[in-house]
Formats: structure tokens, C-alpha cells, sequence
């Protein structure tokens, strides 16, 4: 029996699926997604990218090719290096859109979820118009953890900035009296949760933000940059 001819409209749907599809296999591996995090803080060369993700330049390299054949990420030369950067801000609602299906319906994420990130600070996070209120109030500390050069990029305006890994070295430097809400990269960003817990053992009051730098610039509020 002759199977019937495709036809044209079904053809055009399915060569638009196998594209969409590229983009999720272009997304299943969680250095690209760890590669993508970290350009979310601001353009980055690869070799700078592979020192924070933990990869060797080769490596990095091939995970930042495929999602730029996919159109998820532009890389520029500039004299000896390749630079990334995201091509659009909409790149970022894909990940957040992956991040809350898992949180809501896959298991492996609750647990992920529940036994380090919950365990680590089980409290709601403050929400961005909470904390305009409290810095406008005169309640608040805005810390932000993560490294200098992503803090350089760019950050929430009057943040401090301390790294994490200096923290402790430097707790002098955090004003007391206020709650200190801390941020760095994302709402699952290890970072913040690790500053927030280090700081309650001092004995200080603080909280997490709801978001990171990313998701803050997303919402249209004000980013400063040195």
C-alpha cells in the first residue's frame, strides 16, 4: 500500500518542531544552562567563562557553540579572545520557564530543592518592591555576593558588595542594625543562601532576595554599573 504524500503544511509544521527541538537539545546539559547563568551577570570571554563554570577552555568553547548554532548566545572577537553575551534578555524567560516547570512538576527538582536549598533557608525570599520599601525606609542592607567583575557589570544600585568567598574576613563591613537582604545570580544561586546562613550564625538578621541581578534587570528596575 502506498503511504500518502506528506503535505506541504504538515511538512513546514515538523521542520519547525525539529528546530524547536534543537533548542531543547541545545539546553540539556547543565554546563550550558551553568554557561548561560553566568552570561545572564554580563558578557564574558570563554576563558573567563570556563574559570567560573570549572571547564577547560576547549570545553566551554564547544558547550557556547551550540547554543550559539541555535541562536541562544553571540560570540564576537575581539583581538586574541571570543566574547559571549546572550543575543536577547527573552533568552533568560526560556531558562526561567524550564526552571519553574521542574520546580513545579518534576521530582528530581523538589528534592534537589528541598534537601539543600530549603534545608539551607526555609523563609520566603523578599520581593523586589519589599526591598525598594525597606531601602527607601531606611531598613535595609543590600548585599551582593557574587564576584567583583559580575558586580562591576552590573548591580542593584547602593548594593555592597562582598564576595562570599571574603564574607567572613569581612563581616565588620556590614552595617549593623539593618536586615541584610543578599543576592547574586539567580533564586537557586548557591551563593546567596550560603551568605544568608553565615550571616544568621553571626547573629545578624538577613534574607534572600527573590531573584538575582538578572531577574531584577527583567523586572525594568534600575541596574547601576561601575
Amino acid at each position: 500500500m502506498v503511504k500518502p504524500a506528506r503535505s506541504f503544511s504538515l511538512s513546514a509544521k515538523l521542520d519547525l518542531l525539529a528546530a524547536f527541538a534543537d533548542i531543547a537539545r541545545a539546553l540539556g546539559n547543565a554546563h550550558r544552562l551553568d554557561l548561560l547563568e553566568h552570561l545572564a551577570q554580563g558578557e564574558k570571554s570563554v576563558e573567563t567563562l570556563a574559570g567560573k563554570a570549572g571547564l577547560t577552555v576547549a570545553n566551554a568553547s564547544q558547550h557556547l557553540q551550540a547554543l550559539r548554532r541555535v541562536g541562544l548566545v553571540v560570540g564576537e572577537r575581539r583581538g586574541k579572545q571570543v566574547v559571549y553575551r546572550i543575543t536577547e534578555d527573552d533568552v533568560l524567560d526560556l531558562v526561567a520557564a524550564l526552571r519553574g516547570v521542574g520546580e513545579r512538576h518534576t521530582d528530581a527538582v523538589k528534592v534537589v530543592v528541598g534537601d539543600y536549598f530549603h534545608a539551607r533557608d526555609s523563609l520566603d525570599a523578599v520581593g523586589f518592591a519589599t526591598l525598594e520599601q525597606m531601602v527607601t525606609d531606611g531598613l535595609a542592607t543590600i548585599l551582593d555576593v557574587r564576584p567583583p567583575d559580575e558586580f562591576a557589570d552590573g548591580h542593584i544600585p547602593g548594593a555592597l558588595s562582598i564576595p562570599l568567598t571574603e564574607l567572613k574576613s569581612r563581616l565588620d563591613e556590614v552595617p549593623s542594625g539593618l536586615e541584610v537582604v543578599a543576592y547574586c545570580r539567580g533564586p537557586w544561586c548557591v551563593l546567596a543562601f550560603e551568605a544568608v546562613a553565615l550571616l544568621r550564625e553571626r547573629g545578624m538578621p538577613a534574607k534572600r532576595l527573590e531573584g538575582g541581578l538578572p531577574e531584577w534587570r527583567r523586572a525594568g528596575l534600575p541596574v547601576a554599573i561601575l
